[in-house]
């Protein structure tokens, strides 16, 4: 499974699920909810951390977040 890591700079994608239960709705009250469609935009020089674009707005999360994000093949 991809997840939100496999990403080339300003590549979209569609949010599948999560890995983690957990952070899943911390990221859900945030506006990553299945199906939303998301863009990767900014990557910080040691690649930690990143920042995405998901219901109109940038949301910043460390790698270690950002890879419990599934997106779709």
């Amino acid at each position: 499974m991809k997840n939100i890591t496999h990403l080339k700079l300003h590549e979209k994608a569609v949010i599948k699920g999560f890995t983690d239960e957990v952070l899943s709705v911390k990221l859900m009250e945030m506006g990553c909810l299945p199906g939303t469609e998301i863009s990767l935009e900014l990557i910080a020089p040691w690649g930690d951390p990143i920042a995405i674009e998901v219901a109109g707005y940038q949301l910043s999360l460390r790698k270690s977040e950002a890879s419990s994000i599934l997106i779709e093949d």
